[in-house]
């Protein structure tokens, strides 16, 4: 296999597999994938659906509220619960130093852990789904790239709220768009449930809206913004810190953004009454919580009614040339290692202003840049990186979901859960280190007794074509058995980089 052939399985796809033919028109292969990836794959078929997991969380929410109306406990049920009222559209305002009995509290415990087992679920049915999709894909470049768009537009299951649905936001929002514009992406990112609730959208009301002045007269509970979204649209998804922008930029947009919500997750008397009670999981805007006026961000007015100003404001961010600089730069480091070469970026940036964010315009010039094809294992491998390519390389067609939550929780990097929105760093240094190494020795060693008869001496020259060194290639074949030969191939330095 020619190095050029190495370099696009493993560096722009996600590892070689035993059966795989060396590609002899490494590039054709490549663009040849923009043309085959499939956005539901029959991997993804028995995923469960945005109406099934919605549904789960809104009756723990009405669970929620019904234990709070009979308590008259709301704001410490709210607590046990680890939920915010407001949290729900047309919900009813918390109480004040209300007092809760042990029984109560042990109810509003069970309900939550019963939401949380659900969400569990959900959550490993789609970590599994995902997965499968990437060992069974004729398109692993592509798959790569959803992998690398859902951690730019990251939410974590931590959330309880967003636990069953941050799967949803990859194969909803991001696959389906990932070979379309960049503002199409970004749009169907941040209207998702995940990412509204994930950054407490459905928590923001004008305090001018009807809504916010109605509250605001019975002197219920102070309303106002929630800037969560407007923030890490400005800083992580589009423009990048310190370009330009200012915090007042990020509260106009935030009451642009008043009205984005999600229907069917609080279904009382309130939300009925706002028209938000059915639909469990869908964007909807409410024209009633948003904050009126014209807004002026990053130097330009937007005088547009309703969702339209949003929008309007969305789509000028995304064309930003500070936001072709940001997108330029992590696509760079993400393929070209952590210090991409300056002219791999200005051409990347290039083209994605001079095509409107055209991503397989992007995808092109990434292909046919030559900085690519001139330094093989230039990156380390994350751990969802090597545990997918070792995986493919070992043959294997499909992984629980049990399976794969186990070992991305061994190797540090849990699918779906960065625990911020900046998503996991892409740099070597932050999965590099002894005590991570050491943990894929041990996941080596699980993943080898799944196929104990392999012949590693074989194997590995596949997977590793001209990077084999003697020295690895005579320590697998010293090893007592095979199922140590395989693991031993796994973690050699060099099927740990691409």
């Amino acid at each position: 296999m020619s190095a050029n052939a190495a370099i696009a399985l493993n560096r722009f796809g996600l590892g070689a597999r035993p059966d795989d033919t060396p590609p002899g028109d490494p590039k054709r292969y490549l663009l040849d994938q923009l043309k085959s990836f499939d956005p539901k794959p029959p991997a993804l078929a028995a995923a469960p659906t945005r109406a099934s997991v919605a549904g789960h969380l809104a009756e723990y929410l009405d669970e929620l509220r019904d234990m709070r109306q009979q308590t008259g406990g709301k704001t410490q049920l709210a607590a046990v619960a680890r939920v915010d009222p407001a949290a729900m559209p047309g919900a009813s305002p918390p109480g004040i130093g209300a007092k809760i009995d042990p029984a109560a509290k042990t109810a509003m415990q069970t309900v939550r852990k019963d939401q949380r087992l659900a969400g569990r679920a959900d959550y490993l049915a789609l970590t599994g789904a995902r997965a499968t999709a990437a060992l069974t894909s004729p398109a692993p470049f592509v798959e790569r790239l959803t992998h690398f768009w859902a951690n730019h537009f990251a939410v974590s299951a931590d959330k309880l709220t967003v636990i069953g649905l941050s799967g949803l936001l990859e194969f909803e929002a991001i696959r389906p768009n990932v070979l379309g514009k960049f503002a199409d992406l970004t749009l169907a990112v941040e209207q998702h449930p995940a990412m509204l609730l994930y950054l407490d959208q459905a928590q923001s009301i004008g305090p001018d809206s009807p809504v916010g002045q109605r509250i605001a007269a019975r002197g219920q509970r102070k309303v106002g913004l929630n800037e969560n979204l407007a923030r890490e649209i400005m800083e992580l998804h589009t423009l990048g810190v310190r370009t330009g922008y200012t915090q007042a930029d990020v509260t106009e947009f935030a009451r642009a953004l008043t009205g984005w919500t999600v229907s069917g997750i609080g279904r009382g008397p309130g939300a009925r009454l706002l028209g938000v009670a059915d639909n469990p999981g869908e964007f909807t805007f409410l024209a009633s919580v948003h904050q009126p006026g014209t807004r002026t961000i990053v130097g330009r007015s937007y005088d547009q009614q309703g969702e339209a100003q949003a929008r309007a404001i969305l789509t000028d961010l995304c064309a930003s040339p500070a936001t072709a600089t940001h997108i330029a730069t992590k696509l760079a480091r993400h393929f070209a290692g952590d210090t991409p070469p300056p002219d791999l970026v200005q051409r990347l940036a290039a083209n994605f202003t001079s095509t409107g964010g055209d991503l397989p315009s992007l995808y092109r010039t990434l292909i046919e840049s030559p900085e690519l094809w001139a330094a093989p294992e230039e990156k380390f491998k994350s751990p969802w990186d090597w545990m997918i390519s070792s995986s493919r390389g070992l043959g294997l067609k499909t992984l629980e979901g049990q399976q794969v939550a186990g070992l991305m929780q061994q190797l540090g990097q849990p699918v779906w859960r960065p625990g911020s929105p900046a998503g996991y760093d892409d740099i070597d240094a932050s999965w590099a280190g002894p005590d991570a190494l050491v943990r894929r020795v041990e996941a080596a060693e699980r993943l080898a007794a799944r196929v104990p008869t392999l012949d590693a001496r074989a194997l590995a020259p596949k997977l590793m074509p001209g990077t084999l060194t003697p020295a690895t290639a005579q320590a697998i074949a010293r090893a007592d058995s095979p199922a140590q030969a395989t693991a031993l191939m796994l973690v050699a330095p060099e099927f740990m980089r691409r």
